[in-house]
């Protein structure tokens, strides 16, 4: 007699799917952050962001105006005792994490030569935007473990083709690409995925005070082979997916939204 044949991992809908699930996102009150926080709300679920710009974080609930089912906590990822508040602020609130969005970083990419490169610039960004995806993991992989939940890591295309001068920047985003299958293996069933965005175009998806038209060229756009360059929602539609259960039996992988710009032969 056959085995019997074991359930759809995949749910009816989205309806079914989101409701009373809880995502944090670390630097979600702006750019590609802010992005994935509005989409996981639009699927139905809740979300905690949390950013070091208080007023980016309050101007997100008032554009949401999405009652109870999302919140706001002031973070600096590179300092363990605000990730713990963070944390803690959210199971207290909501009793529960189901997703954790590591997103929050330093975005300049360019340091200067390294023979000219301080010891402290070079600390601040492996500091935050590695060891700001470390301490989020640590304290929340508890909640996520009794949630059966899953972590998506935003690292960068940079963690695998470079320009000049961008060193620091480089070797914390291919950390997060190391640090995501090494953890995958460590956590599991917890997933963990990395996202490596390429040039997503964020300045409508600011604050109020800072939001302006996009201004690129068509040359711009052209360059992509997919005609245009990226928005948050581009990024924000594979991270929903990476968090739910649709995306069960993905883990340690890294997945690169770049309009084929990494895998375009370029010569001078």
């Amino acid at each position: 007699m056959p085995a019997p044949r074991p359930s759809s991992p995949f749910p009816a809908s989205a309806a079914v799917e989101w409701p009373g699930r809880v995502v944090l996102v670390t630097g979600g009150a702006q750019g590609i952050g802010k992005g994935i926080a509005e989409a996981v709300l639009d699927a139905g679920g809740s979300v905690v962001i949390g950013d070091l710009d208080a007023e980016a974080g309050k101007a997100c609930l008032e554009e949401w105006n999405a009652g109870d089912r999302a919140a706001f906590v002031v973070l600096d990822v590179s300092k363990e005792a605000s990730v713990k508040r963070f944390v803690g602020g959210a199971l207290r609130r909501f009793g529960r994490i189901d997703g954790l969005v590591n997103n929050a970083g330093i975005a300049e990419a360019h340091t200067g030569p390294v023979e000219d490169l301080a010891w402290n610039e070079w600390k601040r960004r492996i500091d935050t935007n590695l060891g700001g995806v470390f301490l989020c993991c640590k304290h929340a992989l508890p909640a996520l473990k009794k949630s059966n939940g899953a972590i998506v890591n935003i690292a960068s295309s940079r963690a695998h083709q470079s320009e000049p001068d961008t060193e620091a920047y480089a070797a914390s985003k291919g950390g997060i690409v190391a640090f995501t299958h090494a953890l995958a293996i460590s956590a599991g069933p917890v997933r963990v995925n990395a996202i490596n965005p390429g040039w997503i175009v964020v300045d409508d998806w600011k604050k109020p005070s800072q939001r302006r038209k996009p201004k690129l060229s068509a040359a711009d756009h052209a360059q992509h082979p997919v005609g245009r360059a990226g928005v948050p929602p581009d990024v924000a539609a594979l991270a929903v997916f990476l968090l739910s259960s649709q995306a069960g039996f993905i883990t340690g992988e890294n997945f690169t939204v770049d309009g084929g710009m990494s895998r375009k032969m370029q010569y001078v």
